[in-house]
């Protein structure tokens, strides 16, 4: 038992006497790897963990600092396994000394005499302890350790290595799976315990053995106190702390989102994200909340980001993150839906951007045919003229749908691609359906598309890497007056019985056959946007927007803060004025004129600013057949009224309509 002992005092001895034997002896050893795979983790915007994933070998190996160690348990386990670890070269000879005369005394080891530098010699090359010619290996990795590394590079490497049982190695993945907590945040108990474990980590692993643990963690509570680094009280509240046998799954927040990150940045075993655990958690509970107790298989998803600066603070892909029936796994916040009438805001805030309409504009809501399209409001009643205002606080179609043929439907899309949204058309040609959700978008298209409104009009590169590049410059969604007329509008939408919640601005929406239910807020900083459906798409009879989702979405803004932010006061070049005292123009949507024999540009009206790219021409009254002229040159001759050309590139561009009897208008426009 005793003969490694013998000769390694030999060797000790012989080495003494021989140092530049000894010098060349430790230059000449080859160190084996450092490095070592760890788990790929996301932390969230103040360093905390949202997510790991295990090596390839399935050990959880979380890495750490020595300053993310609570710096008790660091001083308990120098105390413990190696008082003199700051002054020795990687031997202790007063510990191998005593534990060769403990040794020569007892007819066995009694104690090894092994310093941490050692230990971690032994963990990077997973050698023997109980073989002479191990130890002496050790003794040699120990001393060259020593010469390349300082003492918190070494005591790191024993912090990421040591074995706690299982498949966890190192403190930080011991100190989650046993505490459910990071190891700066240990108390004394917990420190000793984890001192404890790596001296046999599989016998005493509290979550099997916890009688056994319970006693080794005592053992060393009671070293220290005889030490001197524990007074009485720590050591008794520390041993009168159950041990408990539970192993806690390790943080596994915002699951899809960080599946989306590792994929993105394979290459990267650390992700910090935008996100805010606290608020991240609040809304996991929230979600699964909100579908609990449900048999008709409805899911949820949410997302809450930073409207001024993009960043992303929450997402929620579904209620769980599981392989169920409910798609658990899915990320739905990624899934493509019909956002019903949740574009309706950026409807009327192009027609606000564009100088068709004012929220005092009167508007007709009666039953009306677009040509072969004739839509009808959700409950089939019509209110005949009202203010536009009104017709969005109540979401009526047929107000939405004369907008959007004002407007032609490709510059609503074109309006929600500026907002960095991906909207999928059927067919490819879009129609005036598209204003009652004939097209498909993501909720986080939808959140892109409400940051831009309450930013001011302003696009958000929304994203959750705070490094992340920007994908794109800052662009204009609608101008400033549109964003805060739409703001200020929806800010007084009726709410749904029994909520609670002021200074959000809101629209719900519900797409065709009750397939998706959403709501859309913001306020003066946040923008959450909840989506609930199935995951399969298949229709929730009674489901609706303004029932479902927005609940939520007002309970997932208490939960932000407090109290909400207040949206920015209107700015200066912003039109106040009731109907009375508008512009001829915007005083009634669409009214009927007089026809004259002098034809007339109907859109685009002087003065407007649209999007480059394909253009809507529409000309009243004069004689056709009509010829449009861009800039002087002709681009189309047509007997219709109305003509889509491509547009005369960015900058200002002189539109000319004449008909056949000679006559002319003209309409000075700003392309961009």
């Amino acid at each position: 038992m005793t003969r490694w002992v013998f000769i390694l005092a030999l060797a000790l001895w012989a080495g003494a006497i021989a140092r530049d034997g000894l010098d060349r002896w430790v230059d000449a050893t080859v160190l084996p790897p450092l490095q070592v795979a760890v788990s790929t983790e996301l932390r969230d915007r103040n360093g905390h963990l949202l997510r790991a994933y295990t090596v390839a070998d399935g050990r959880w190996r979380l890495p750490v600092t020595v300053e993310e160690v609570d710096p008790t348990y660091l001083q308990m386990l120098i105390r413990y396994e190696d008082k003199r670890f700051d002054h020795h070269n990687g031997v202790d000879p007063l510990a191998m000394t005593r534990a060769i005369g403990q040794a020569l005394w007892n007819g066995k080891v009694v104690s090894g005499g092994s310093t941490l530098t050692m230990q971690v010699a032994r963990l990077l090359e997973d050698g023997s302890t109980g073989r002479w010619s191990g130890k002496l290996r050790q003794i040699r990795v120990a001393l060259a350790l020593e010469r390349h590394l300082n003492k918190d590079e070494i005591l790191a490497l024993y912090l990421n290595r040591a074995p706690f049982g299982g498949n966890i190695e190192g403190v930080r993945a011991a100190s989650y799976a046993y505490f459910d907590r990071p190891p700066r945040r240990l108390t004394p108990a917990q420190a000793a315990l984890l001192v404890a474990l790596p001296q046999s980590p599989e016998t005493r692993r509290p979550d099997r053995a916890p009688d056994t643990a319970t006693a080794a963690r005592d053992m060393v509570l009671q070293r220290l106190h005889s030490d001197g680094l524990l007074d009485d009280a720590t050591v008794t509240a520390a041993m009168r702390d159950p041990v408990r046998p539970t192993r806690h799954i390790l943080p596994a927040f915002a699951p899809h989102l960080a599946d989306r990150a590792v994929t993105e940045r394979p290459d990267s075993n650390r992700h910090d994200l935008t996100l805010h655990l606290p608020l991240q958690v609040a809304l996991e509970r929230l979600a699964a909340d909100a579908v609990a107790g449900r048999s008709d298989g409805v899911q949820i998803a949410m997302i809450v980001a930073d409207h001024q600066n993009g960043h992303m603070l929450a997402s929620v892909g579904s209620a769980a993150y599981s392989a169920d029936a409910g798609g658990g796994f899915i990320d739905l916040t990624q899934a493509v839906r019909s956002p019903g009438s949740t574009l309706k805001p950026l409807i009327y805030g192009l027609g606000f951007d564009r100088g068709l309409i004012h929220p005092e504009t009167l508007i007709a809501d009666r039953a009306t045919d677009f040509d072969g399209y004739a839509p009808q409001n959700f409950d089939g009643l019509y209110r005949g003229e009202l203010r536009v205002r009104t017709a969005l606080q109540h979401s009526l179609n047929i107000p939405a749908v004369a907008i959007t043929q004002a407007l032609g439907p490709h510059h609503l899309l074109a309006g929600l691609r500026h907002a960095g949204a991906d909207p999928q058309v059927p067919g490819g040609a879009p129609g005036l359906a598209v204003a009652l959700g004939g097209v498909g978008v993501t909720l986080e298209d939808l959140v892109r598309l409400y940051a831009a409104i309450g930013n001011g009009g302003t696009a958000v590169d929304l994203r959750w890497y705070d490094d992340a590049t920007p994908g794109f410059a800052p662009r204009s969604v609608i101008n400033r007056a549109a964003a805060w007329h739409i703001a200020d509008i929806l800010l007084d939408a009726p709410r749904p019985p029994n909520v609670q919640g002021t200074g959000i601005a809101f629209k719900t929406g519900t797409s065709y056959g009750h397939r998706d239910a959403w709501a859309l807020g913001f306020d003066g900083r946040h923008v959450v946007g909840v989506w609930m459906g199935r995951p399969d798409g298949t229709p929730v009879p009674g489901a609706f927007g303004g029932d479902l989702a927005a609940p939520v979405l007002f309970d997932a803004f208490a939960r932000i803060k407090p109290q909400v932010d207040q949206i920015s006061p209107p700015p200066h070049e912003t039109l106040m004025l009731p109907t009375a005292q508008l512009p001829r123009h915007l005083q009634q949507f669409g009214a009927a004129e007089v026809a004259t024999n002098t034809p007339r540009i109907a859109f685009p009206p002087d003065g407007a600013v649209l999007e480059d790219g394909l253009l809507t021409l529409k000309v009243r009254d004069g004689r056709a057949p009509y010829v449009w002229l861009a800039n002087g040159q002709p681009v189309a001759r047509t007997h219709r009224t109305q003509v889509d050309i491509d547009a005369p590139g960015v900058g200002f561009s002189s539109l000319t309509v004449i008909d056949a009897d000679g006559q002319s208008a003209r309409a000075q426009v700003t392309l961009r």
